[in-house]
C-alpha cells in the first residue's frame, strides 16, 4: 500500500477529536529541553523513482554482498533458505501474525506457534518449548533465572566458552539481583574446565555451550552428571541449531534447560537482525518457563483447539507473580523457523548437517596442509580455531580488498589467543572457495 500523508484537515480533525488546538498543545506534556526547537536537517523531496535509485546506490556501497566470501559464524549464519519458506512467510495471514490478547481467536496463529514448539522440542529432545524470546543470548540469561526459581539458590556456573556477547547479556541481567555468575575457564583441549565445580556451593545451574565458541563439541553427559551431583540444574546453550541435526540432542545428554539462537532455521542474517530466542526444558519446570506456551486441547464439540496456557507474563498475572518481563511473541520468526524445519524434515536436516560439518572439515584439512596449526584438537561443527603468523594482519585487510572476510579475530574477546581466528563454514561455501582463501593466505 502506498504511503499517504495527512492533510492539514486530518491532523485538524483528530486534533479536535482530542480535545487540543495545535500539534504544540498535543506535545505540551514534553519537557522543552527534551524537544527539537527548529526544522530537522533533511533533504528536499525527492519523486518515487529518485528515490528508489538513491536506495539503489547506498546498498550497492554496502561492504558485504552475494561477490563478497564471508567465513565469520560467531553466533550468526548464512544458511540457503528454502523458497518455500520466503513465499509462505510473505503471505499476509502469515506476516503479521502476533498473538493476540482474545489469544483463541485466533487459531492459525496458535496452531503455528504449536507446530513450533514440537518441532523444536523434537530437534533438541526436550518435552517443552516456548516461543517468546528475543535472541539466544536473553533466552540464555532467562534460563539462568528460570534455574534460580527452581532451586531457590543463588549461584550460576558459566562456561567462558558460551558466546561471549551471550555472557555480557547474563551479566547484565544480573548485576542487579544479588545473583552471582561464575566463570568456567577454559582446557588447552577447547572445552570447558569443570574442576572449579567441585568448590562451589549453592549452585542454581551450570551453563556451557555446545559445540561452543570456538566450534568444539562439549562433553555433554559428564557436565550433566557434575551439575547433578552439586544439585544444580545443567543448562545448554548453542548458537547454531542445525548441529543438532547431526549431534546428539541435549536432551538425551541430561540437559534440564536448553536454550540458543534460532536464525540458522530460515531466518537471513540482514545485518544483525532479528533473531530467535529458543527455549526449552523438561516438563517439570514447565511452571517455570518465562513468555508464551501453546498446548492443544478439545473443545465443547470435541474438536481439536489450541490454547494460550500458562502464560505468566505480567500482562496476565500480578506483576510480582510474572516469570518475565523482557519476551515477546517473536511469531514471525518461530513461524519462519518451523517453516524451515518442515521443510527439510528428520532426513534433509541431517543431511545438510552432514555438509556444513564435511566442508569445514575439508577447509581445516586443507589450512592444515598449508602449514597452519588449527589451534584445538576437538571434534568441531561449522567452526574452527586457526593460529595465523603474525603478519597475518596485512593479509587479513588485503583479502578484505578482495571480497574475503578471513574469520574473526578472537583477541578482542580472548586476550591470550592473540593471532588466532574463529573460520566458519557453510553449505553456502563452495570447494572453489575454500581452496580461494587457502591460496590466498599461503601467498
Amino acid at each position: 500500500m502506498r504511503y499517504l500523508p495527512h492533510t492539514n484537515e486530518d491532523i485538524a480533525s483528530m486534533l479536535q477529536a482530542v480535545g487540543v488546538k495545535d500539534l504544540d498543545a498535543l506535545f505540551s506534556t514534553v519537557p522543552e529541553d527534551c524537544r527539537l526547537n527548529g526544522d530537522l536537517d533533511l533533504p528536499g523531496p525527492l519523486s518515487e523513482w529518485e528515490l528508489n535509485h538513491h536506495m539503489e546506490t547506498l546498498s550497492s556501497m554496502m561492504a558485504v554482498g552475494p561477490e563478497y566470501k564471508v567465513y565469520i559464524g560467531a553466533g550468526s549464519y548464512e544458511h540457503f533458505i528454502p523458497a518455500s519458506v520466503s513465499y509462505l512467510l510473505g503471505r499476509s495471514e502469515f506476516v503479521t501474525s502476533y498473538t493476540p490478547y482474545q489469544p483463541e481467536m485466533s487459531q492459525g496463529t496458535l496452531q503455528a506457534i504449536y507446530e513450533y514448539q514440537t518441532l523444536i522440542t523434537r530437534l533438541l529432545g526436550m518435552e517443552v518449548a516456548t516461543a517468546s524470546h528475543y535472541d539466544g543470548a536473553t533466552a540464555l540469561a532467562e534460563s539462568l533465572l528460570m534455574a534460580i526459581r527452581s532451586t531457590k539458590r543463588t549461584k550460576v556456573a558459566v562456561s567462558s566458552l558460551i558466546h561471549p556477547l551471550y555472557r555480557r547479556v547474563v551479566r547484565t541481567y544480573f548485576e542487579p539481583t544479588g545473583y552471582e555468575v561464575l566463570e568456567l575457564p577454559y582446557l588447552k583441549e577447547g572445552v570447558t574446565d569443570l574442576a572449579g565445580l567441585k568448590e562451589i556451593n549453592d549452585l542454581a545451574a551450570v551453563a556451557i555451550q555446545s559445540p561452543n565458541f570456538f566450534g568444539c563439541i562439549e562433553e555433554l553427559q559428564e557436565t550433566a552428571q557434575e551439575a547433578h551431583d552439586k544439585g544444580a540444574l545443567f543448562v545448554v546453550s548453542f548458537t547454531e541449531a542445525i548441529a543438532y541435526g547431526l549431534l546428539k540432542n541435549p536432551g538425551g545428554q541430561g540437559a534440564d534447560i536448553v536454550c540458543g539462537e534460532g536464525q540458522s532455521l530460515g531466518i537471513p542474517r540482514a545485518f544483525g537482525g532479528p533473531g530467535l530466542g529458543i527455549l526449552a526444558s523438561k516438563k517439570k519446570f514447565m511452571r517455570s518457563l518465562p513468555g508464551r506456551l501453546v498446548g492443544q486441547t478439545k473443545d465443547l464439540d470435541g474438536k481439536r483447539g489450541f490454547v494460550l496456557t500458562l502464560a505468566t507474563r505480567e500482562q496476565h498475572i500480578r506483576r510480582e507473580k510474572a516469570t518475565s518481563n523482557i519476551c515477546t511473541n517473536n511469531s514471525l520468526c518461530a513461524l519462519a523457523a518451523a517453516m524451515y524445519m518442515a521443510s527439510l524434515g528428520g532426513t534433509g536436516m541431517r543431511e545438510l548437517a552432514c555438509l556444513n560439518h564435511d566442508k569445514t572439515e575439508y577447509l581445516k584439512a586443507e589450512l592444515m596442509g598449508a602449514g597452519f596449526r588449527i589451534s584445538f584438537e576437538r571434534p568441531t561443527f561449522n567452526e574452527f580455531v586457526v593460529k595465523f603468523p603474525p603478519s597475518f594482519e596485512d593479509t587479513y585487510n588485503r583479502l578484505l580488498e578482495k571480497g574475503i572476510v578471513a574469520g574473526l579475530p578472537l583477541a578482542p574477546y580472548y586476550p591470550e589467543l592473540a593471532d588466532h581466528y574463529l573460520l566458519c563454514v557453510t553449505e553456502i561455501i563452495s570447494r572453489e572457495d575454500m581452496d580461494t582463501l587457502v591460496r590466498e593466505v599461503k601467498s
